[in-house]
């Protein structure tokens, strides 16, 4: 026999908070003692969390939040979203946003979750945005540019990239600036997760 309904209400939505945890740890490296330490909890908290066993406490996701440099929000998409959608889809209007115009750069998390094995992100430069220092992730990256163009350096070769332009790389350092007069738009996938 399963939970009852608000108990599944309950268990959907700790076991997708835990997933997200999980991810974003992983994704920068934490190990759970690390993380514990962190937030100023013990292990078995952070490990209970990330299996959706407890639900922490807004003080705890301010802390998680301030750990992974991300909005607290991040955490609080799944609050209306159907049951048998969480873990699955992901509505246009409930994504989960990275990034300020302000930096150059937005990101809206187009997966449902960061617990797979890749992540899917809607990327939006601006005019003139650029990242000045090549980066080198353990990742395998692809794109499809969507609107505008954009100027990709991966492994020190420019490539100018327009709409409907797509790239893949892996494990090769970039870098990328936007040259033009509108802003640009990229479905961006990255695997390993690194958010």
């Amino acid at each position: 026999m399963g939970l009852p309904a608000e108990n599944q209400d309950i268990d959907a939505t700790a076991q997708a908070l835990g997933n997200d945890v999980r991810g974003l740890r992983k994704s920068h490296g934490f190990t759970l003692n690390e993380l514990a330490l962190k937030i100023g909890r013990s292990v078995g908290f952070v490990s209970q969390v990330e299996r959706g066993i407890s639900s922490p406490s807004i003080d705890d996701l301010r802390s998680i939040a301030a750990a992974f440099d991300v909005p607290t929000s991040w955490f609080f998409t799944t609050e209306n979203q159907n049951d048998n959608e969480l873990g699955i889809i992901v509505r246009a209007d409930a994504r989960r946003a990275l990034g300020t115009r302000e930096s150059g750069i937005v990101e809206e998390l187009l997966s449902p979750d960061l617990g797979g094995s890749y992540e899917m992100f809607r990327s939006e430069f601006r005019p003139g945005a650029e990242m000045k220092n090549e980066v080198f992730r353990e990742t395998e990256e692809a794109g499809y540019v969507v609107r505008g163009s954009l100027d990709l350096w991966i492994d020190g070769v420019h490539f100018e990239l327009k709409a409907g332009d797509s790239f893949r790389f892996d494990h090769k350092p970039y870098r990328w600036k936007n040259a033009g007069t509108e802003p640009t738009v990229i479905i961006w996938v990255v695997s390993p997760p690194v958010y």
